[in-house]
């Protein structure tokens, strides 16, 4: 794409947060997050939708990719779930969760998209941390 009003060196991107993208929510050792149990909550959500599957982007992360590149895009900021690389939200690694994203950020590169790493530390507060107002958390 060509945007004549913009600098040549300006980033164009796109920003998305793991639990509307990543979906896969009890996938390979993924623990719980507060994203993952509030809708489950009764009344808390209206018709009782979630993010289990979400976009998916778990498993179709190089679909997403390659339309990242059709558009254009030179930058794709992440979340990497807490849960998802941690068991428990802390201490043992999960090694498939950081494999999840080692291959999302090995994609992005192959088509010339720079990868922005953002982390849910409040994804990690509810599992844990006994939330965000929790001792350990302030700590």
């Amino acid at each position: 794409m060509h945007y004549p009003q913009f600098p040549a060196h300006f980033i164009f991107g796109s920003a998305t947060a793991a639990y509307q993208m990543d979906g896969a929510s009890c996938a390979d050792g993924k623990g719980p997050s507060i994203w993952d149990k509030f809708p489950h909550t009764k009344w808390k959500i209206r018709f009782g939708h979630s993010g289990d599957v979400a976009c998916d982007d778990y498993h179709r992360y190089s679909d997403d990719v390659a339309i990242m590149q059709e558009l254009g895009l030179n930058a794709y900021r992440f979340l990497i779930s807490w849960p998802r690389i941690f068991l428990q939200g802390e201490g043992l690694i999960n090694q498939r969760g950081f494999d999840f994203y080692g291959r999302l950020i090995d994609e992005l590169l192959r088509h010339d998209i720079a990868p922005f790493v953002t982390c849910s530390m409040g994804a990690c507060a509810a599992t844990s941390w006994k939330g965000m107002c929790g001792r350990s958390w302030q700590s």
